[in-house]
């Protein structure tokens, strides 16, 4: 399964569910906090926790939970989904 934590207002999220749909790819969304870079508001703290436990503050980040794969940077994560999927 993979899980995209993102922002609906967030332009490097959107490159990523961008590439997702053009590749008909499922997936899970989830929205930690709203855009803003590191500081963004928080507004879902289980979320937000699960996000930093990646290791950085920072979305877009996908889980690939199939591969155990965790990505940060929407190039990376672009980069990661033409390979595998």
């Amino acid at each position: 399964m993979l899980e995209l934590y993102q922002s609906e207002g967030c332009p490097h999220c959107a490159k990523v569910r961008e590439k997702l749909s053009e590749l008909g790819v499922s997936y899970v969304t989830h929205n930690p906090r709203l855009p803003g870079g590191m500081g963004g508001d928080v507004t879902n703290e289980t979320t937000y926790e699960e996000l930093k436990d990646g290791g950085e503050d920072q979305i877009p980040y996908l889980v690939d939970t199939a591969r155990e794969e965790t990505i940060y940077e929407s190039d990376d994560i672009v980069e990661y989904l033409d390979e595998h999927y």
